[in-house]
């Protein structure tokens, strides 16, 4: 079975200020002169983490790796203030000038898929191929399904710890209810209500609940960057003209691609991969039968190796300017 790569460490790590008081942390890894691919974290909030360099062949691939506005370690922790779909867009291209690429590969999961695809149709010169998880298209309706009514049908225990933090009369709007005490004063309430919202994330990503997974979710930095943040853009409409992903996606002609989603992803189902595939002709869809919404699912880690394998096998190289 395909497994990630050895542990590796950054050759190179970056503090880029962007919009005040935003400042990114970047870090780089593997072969300098490799194939430029850019790994983009979920939520959005959640951070990078180090298992994230080994999806890739430190010896074919330079790994650029950055925790968003907001989240990880980049600062200001869990700062909302320029914190939207358009500046994490414009940073990615901040960071790519900085490092002086012409264009790269781009990879994420859930929210960062998301974020690659409106990277990509915004971009499209910019971009090599893309190699997306868990499609999360931000759709009010799949805002809905996790976050009011859907997943929790499926997983009745712990949602019943999800709402606990919020009083019955205002459960019919989950997400308001959250936002107004994830952005108020009270910080013993903000800290309870992070944490209830992350690790119902946490809980719900894997087929089999997996220990690691909730502890990172559990963790209080992790926790109130990921509810704030995440709590701020489904606000907001994730910053996003309706539909857009899909509405953008003739964009995506001519530029390869490839998308892994888990059968029994319950944070976000295989209808939007499905839908996204349909639109975008040059990407390969695999559905893993076995797997839920994490990397970390054994077919899902798999099929992610296999694609960043497959990209550096037939990607022409050199493209740095």
């Amino acid at each position: 079975m395909t497994t990630l790569y050895p542990p590796l460490q950054p050759y190179a790590q970056h503090h880029l200020a962007v919009t005040p008081p935003h400042v990114l942390y970047v870090e780089e890894c593997g072969n300098p002169e490799g194939l430029p691919v850019v790994f983009l974290h979920g939520g959005p909030g959640a951070g990078c983490e180090s298992y994230h360099r080994q999806f890739f062949d430190s010896t074919r691939y330079r790994i650029i790796l950055f925790d968003q506005r907001g989240a990880g370690r980049s600062t200001p922790h869990a700062r909302l203030s320029d914190n939207t779909t358009g500046h994490l867009i414009s940073d990615m291209e901040h960071i790519r000038e900085y490092l002086g690429l012409d264009r790269w590969l781009l990879f994420g999961g859930s929210w960062g898929s998301t974020l690659a695809l409106a990277y990509a149709e915004t971009h499209t010169e910019r971009v090599l191929g893309l190699i997306v998880r868990g499609i999360f298209l931000c759709r009010p309706a799949e805002i809905r399904w996790f976050y009011q009514e859907g997943a929790n049908w499926v997983f009745p225990d712990y949602w019943e710890d999800f709402i606990a933090p919020i009083p019955a009369v205002e459960r019919d709007d989950l997400v308001t209810a959250y936002y107004q005490r994830l952005i108020g004063t009270d910080l013993d309430l903000q800290k309870r209500c992070a944490r209830a919202w992350s690790l119902w994330e946490g809980r719900t990503a894997n087929v089999v609940p997996r220990a690691e997974v909730i502890e990172f979710f559990g963790l209080n930095h992790t926790a109130l960057a990921l509810a704030r943040i995440e709590c701020h853009y489904f606000m907001h409409n994730s910053f996003l003209e309706p539909n857009q992903i899909l509405a953008h996606a003739p964009r995506l002609a001519g530029i390869p691609g490839t998308i892994v989603q888990g059968r029994y992803d319950l944070i976000c189902p295989l209808r939007s991969a499905w839908e996204l595939h349909a639109a975008w002709p040059e990407s390969h869809l695999v559905i893993v039968p076995d797997a839920g919404h994490s990397a970390t699912e054994p077919g899902i880690l798999k099929a992610l190796v296999e694609a960043t394998d497959h990209f550096a096998e037939n990607t022409p190289w050199p493209t740095t300017s």
